[in-house]
C-alpha cells in the first residue's frame, strides 16, 4: 500500500551538553579531540529530540530524554587511538557509546538508547499517541 494515510515520519537528533556547552557532530579530528579532552574526566548530558508527524493528518508529537553520563580520565594517546577509528566522525560529543567509545564510560545514570541516539521507550510512548503500537 503506497497511501499516506499509514505513513509516519520519525526523526530524531543527539546533543552532548558539557557545562551548558553543546557539543554537536565534530568537524575535524582536532575538533573531536577537544571535545573528548573536555569530556575527560566528567559528568556531562546527553539529550535527544524525538518528532513524529503523521504525512495524512499532519498531527504531530515531539518530547526529548536526557541521559547522565560519566567519562573516566582519558589519555590523549587513548583520545587520538579513538579518533583514528573513524568512530568519532558523525558522533554528537565525537563519541558512540554503543563502540569504542563505551571504553570511556565510567557510568551513566538514565536511559542507554537515548545515549545511542534513539530512546526507544520515548518514541513508542509517541508512537502510542499515533495509536501505533512496536509490539
Amino acid at each position: 500500500n503506497n497511501s499516506l494515510s499509514d505513513c509516519v515520519i520519525i526523526s530524531a537528533d543527539t546533543i552532548v551538553l558539557l557545562n551548558d556547552n553543546i557539543l554537536t557532530k565534530p568537524v575535524d579530528n582536532n575538533h573531536a579531540f577537544c571535545m573528548l579532552k573536555n569530556l575527560s574526566g566528567k559528568w556531562h548530558k546527553v539529550i535527544t529530540g524525538v518528532y513524529v508527524t503523521d504525512a495524512y493528518t499532519g498531527k504531530e508529537n515531539y518530547k526529548s530524554k536526557t541521559t547522565k553520563v560519566k567519562f573516566r580520565n582519558i589519555t590523549d594517546d587513548e583520545i587520538k587511538n579513538y579518533i583514528a577509528t573513524g568512530e568519532a566522525d558523525d558522533k554528537a560529543g565525537s563519541y558512540g557509546i554503543q563502540g569504542l567509545g563505551s571504553l570511556f564510560v565510567e557510568s551513566i545514570e538514565g536511559c542507554y538508547y537515548n545515549v545511542v541516539g534513539l530512546p526507544l521507550v520515548l518514541l513508542n510512548d509517541i508512537l502510542n499517541q499515533f495509536n501505533i503500537s512496536i509490539l
